[in-house]
């Protein structure tokens, strides 16, 4: 049992490796998207979760330039217009609205350039929205239960009880209202923020904990 618990840890700790250096590549290598299409198959991630975790990456760290090469390689690759939307949509909570919104005019951009290139993208199915909770807090906690493998009960110690204000807009708008919207996976999610932290400087703390996560679940 030990034994096979351990190969199924490295296994997990080889997809993030993997995950952490395509973002370094993707960061620090521009010249890397342009040869993506070389690259091996054989790899742990799928050419849409590469696109997923590149274009989080660029749009954390504002390389707009990039970011739309990542745009045209991610639609190519097989993601369609909703799921790099709601990505978007998804990075907003980690890397603010500016970021966000700026990456959605490029995106907007890409397509209009791939469309008078008679490009025909597609759009994807939309959100289910099959659940309509009355209480929003309750169902954050409950996403946070199934993301964390941990019972949550109320604030988080520390922050949460210091400023219960951020706490609530946690459960009930990030891990209520955007989680909710099944566009994407919550493995797709958690490819997209850890990159998206990854990325930015100063959240080391974050990413530890939600790799950490990811080799928990």
């Amino acid at each position: 049992m030990t034994n096979k618990k351990n190969t199924t840890n490295r296994l997990k700790i080889n997809v993030v490796g993997k995950l952490l250096l395509i973002f370094v590549a993707t960061c620090f290598y521009p010249n890397y998207l342009k040869s993506q299409n070389n690259m091996s198959t054989n790899q742990q991630l799928t050419p849409e979760q590469r696109s997923i975790v590149q274009i989080a990456a660029l749009t954390a760290r504002g390389d707009l330039g990039a970011l739309k090469l990542a745009l045209n390689n991610g639609l190519d690759a097989g993601l369609t217009i909703n799921e790099i939307k709601e990505e978007m949509v998804h990075l907003y909570a980690y890397c603010g609205f500016p970021r966000s919104l700026n990456a959605i005019n490029t995106f907007m951009a890409v397509l209009e350039e791939r469309k008078s290139k008679g490009l025909t993208d597609v759009l994807g199915r939309e959100a289910t929205h099959t659940s309509h909770h009355s209480d929003k807090y309750e169902q954050g906690l409950k996403t946070l239960e199934v993301l964390t493998k941990t019972p949550q009960s109320g604030p988080a110690k520390g922050y949460g009880e210091f400023a219960p204000r951020i706490d609530t807009f946690l459960k009930e708008h990030l891990f209520a209202d955007i989680f909710e919207n099944d566009v994407l996976s919550y493995q797709q999610r958690e490819l997209a923020t850890i990159s998206a932290l990854a990325a930015m400087p100063g959240l080391e703390a974050q990413l530890t904990s939600h790799i950490i996560s990811t080799l928990t679940d």
